[in-house]
């Protein structure tokens, strides 16, 4: 009777256990397959902000050297792709998840590539980095780019692993890619808002904004231009 009831038992035992197994699998299965799906949009997105950047230019050049005023319309891929005016010029934008892309962010050191979309919403931080402030990608002065820590490598996760020295690309809406150079990283407290409105000196730089793994502190990161 006793060895009845014990097998009984680990019976139960190992039905959880499997049922467990099961789920974790399969939370496992989503998460890779969200994150692959995601990547891939991301890629599609950078593909074609960068042959846009190539066609905007190209126009340009062509509209200088013609002086033609014609004003063009064209869809990229799945996004949206939009005149942004201007006499001679038929430069175009591209968005993504409804947000306009100004540019795009690499960070080498922790493999990141993303779009950077034009402004730090809810919803757009759910679909990539954002402006937060500053006058620009690329402008003198102290651009603020904000990026979730979902603790899963994706988006600024891993900015903790950063060190001094690593550096930034920052590609803009014309083409022009700048490198920056990290040389200063810190956490404060979320309603420190000093580093988005601190003097650069006439320098380009950029603030990378995103919340510690516990979300107690902020993790702020400056680089300047080399």
């Amino acid at each position: 009777m006793t060895n009845k009831k014990y097998n009984k038992v680990l019976t139960i035992v190992f039905i959880i256990v499997v049922a467990i197994i099961f789920v974790l699998l399969g939370f496992w299965g989503y998460d890779t397959y969200r994150k692959y799906y995601q990547r891939h949009e991301i890629d599609q997105a950078l593909n074609e902000f960068n042959n846009q950047v190539i066609q905007n230019n190209t126009n340009t050049a062509r509209n200088e050297f013609t002086g033609s005023n014609a004003i063009e319309f064209n869809v990229v891929g799945g996004n949206v792709v939009s005149n942004t005016g201007g006499s001679g010029n038929s430069n175009k934008v591209v968005t993504y998840k409804g947000f306009t892309v100004m540019g795009t962010i690499e960070i080498p050191a922790i493999d990141l590539e993303y779009p950077i979309l034009e402004r730090a919403t809810k919803s757009s931080l759910e679909a990539s980095i954002g402006i937060l402030a500053g006058p620009g990608l690329n402008q003198v002065g102290n651009t603020v780019l904000v990026g979730h820590n979902y603790r899963n490598g994706t988006f600024f996760s891993r900015n903790e692993e950063l060190k001094n020295g690593d550096l930034v690309y920052i590609t803009d809406s014309t083409g022009n890619r700048v490198k920056y150079t990290i040389y200063n990283i810190y956490q404060t407290s979320s309603d420190d808002a000093d580093y988005i409105t601190r003097d650069t000196a006439g320098k380009r730089e950029i603030s990378l904004s995103t919340c510690t793994d516990d979300t107690s502190y902020r993790l702020v990161i400056w680089a300047r231009e080399d």
